[in-house]
């Protein structure tokens, strides 16, 4: 089996798939199964000091379904825990006594600097083995001054990063920073300016999942209401791996991966563009802790195959690839091949290339699809919406430079 461990801002994890903040993590009962399962590490549950008030609204979970599959994805209008720290103080300690090689962290959100370093002195002594602060919440507490409205100034992330880091005596301090800023990487400089040890990225992206066309209420309906929620699951993937993109080319910080991670395909291609540590929620809540041993196995056996021996050797492998739009090469031609023998005759390549391309697929009198080469730019919209793997592929135009 290959070294699945891997080192997040100097703290040794078993393996590189952690429990984010969220609903999964806010008791030592719910951590200690996942442990149990196998998952590397676990976040407690954003908690706050004592004369916080949470009160949650019910239901706070609706869902984004697409053509018949379940849980696209996930909107959240559920707040940090209700939980404070005197109680999180009590779930470190014990999960540190019972599972001293697998990684506690806890996540934390304040009002004022007093309160976020008097967290970070609880968390400490505890024994917590870093710290994670919610900049980057986009419902529920940016109206206090809280949550996404810090980290959507680059002046207030340092200033507030710099609190927790002057109150950490031992343990790194994370700042898990907000998609909802024009540039990220201005987050990101300002968690490095501050002297904090890395950054997550990404968080949930402020949201208005559906309206219910009977009753006009968009969801969830809370007592004939609704308001905007936290959207996550796997439709913001994208997102969150070109923020993590960016931010690893931008800055030297260490870079913990969260926004639609699902699969081990996924936090492979999140340590390729520079993360070393990667967190689940919505998956998890979706398919329970057990999903941990597919996570586990499928990157195992990949990195088998790739001849690595480490899941270091991904970390960043991808980033010399991307570069600016404008150092494309524009001497690149391809032209779409179909495999006959393999399509179905589903019509879609034709109906894409027709009516979203440059018509260059026609249907011959057995209803199979034929490319005009000369025609075809090699957009790569047909092979996008084929069902068939490998049907249709982009190869090299004959002729071009």
């Amino acid at each position: 089996m290959a070294d699945l461990s891997i080192e997040f801002c100097g703290v040794r994890f078993p393996n590189p798939f952690t429990l984010a903040a969220a609903p999964p993590t806010d008791s030592a009962e719910m951590v200690a199964r996942a442990f149990e399962a196998g998952w590397g590490g676990a976040i407690l549950k954003t908690t706050s000091v004592e004369t916080e008030v949470v009160e949650l609204a019910y239901p706070m979970m609706a869902g984004l379904d697409y053509e018949e599959k379940k849980l696209m994805g996930l909107e959240n209008i559920d707040l940090i825990s209700e939980r404070h720290i005197g109680e999180v103080e009590k779930d470190v300690r014990a999960l540190k006594k019972e599972y001293p090689d697998r990684v506690v962290g806890a996540s934390i959100m304040g009002a004022k600097k007093e309160d976020w370093q008097e967290l970070v002195r609880r968390l400490e002594a505890a024994g917590v083995d870093f710290i994670e602060c919610s900049f980057s919440c986009p419902h529920g507490m940016p109206e206090r001054g809280m949550g996404s409205t810090i980290g959507q100034d680059p002046e207030l992330t340092e200033r507030t990063a710099r609190w927790v880091k002057e109150a950490a005596k031992r343990v790194p301090v994370v700042i898990k920073l907000t998609p909802q800023i024009a540039d990220i990487t201005a987050a990101a400089r300002a968690v490095k300016r501050s002297g904090a040890d890395g950054v997550c990225a990404i968080n949930t992206l402020k949201s208005l999942i559906g309206v219910d066309l009977d009753t006009f209420v968009p969801y969830p309906n809370v007592g004939g209401y609704s308001t905007f929620g936290g959207y996550s699951g796997p439709a913001i993937k994208p997102v969150a791996l070109r923020c993590v993109a960016e931010i690893a080319k931008a800055v030297d910080i260490p870079i913990a991966a969260v926004g639609g991670i699902s699969t081990w395909r996924d936090a492979a291609e999140f340590l390729l563009v520079g993360a070393t540590n990667v967190q689940l929620c919505t998956a998890v809540m979706h398919h329970g802790f057990r999903i941990i041993e597919d996570l586990i196995d499928g990157l195992d056996v990949y990195l088998e195959e790739k001849g690595m021996r480490s899941v270091k050797e991904l970390v960043g492998r991808s980033l010399p690839y991307i570069v600016e739009h404008s150092h494309l090469s524009r001497r690149h031609k391809v032209v779409a091949a179909i495999n006959r023998e393999t399509c179905v005759k589903d019509d879609l390549c034709y109906i894409a290339c027709r009516d979203g391309g440059h018509q260059a697929i026609e249907l011959d009198s057995n209803r199979l699809p034929k490319v005009d080469e000369d025609k075809c730019k090699g957009c790569g919209m047909c092979a996008t919406v084929c069902p068939v793997y490998d049907c249709i592929q982009l190869r090299p135009k004959v002729g071009a430079v």
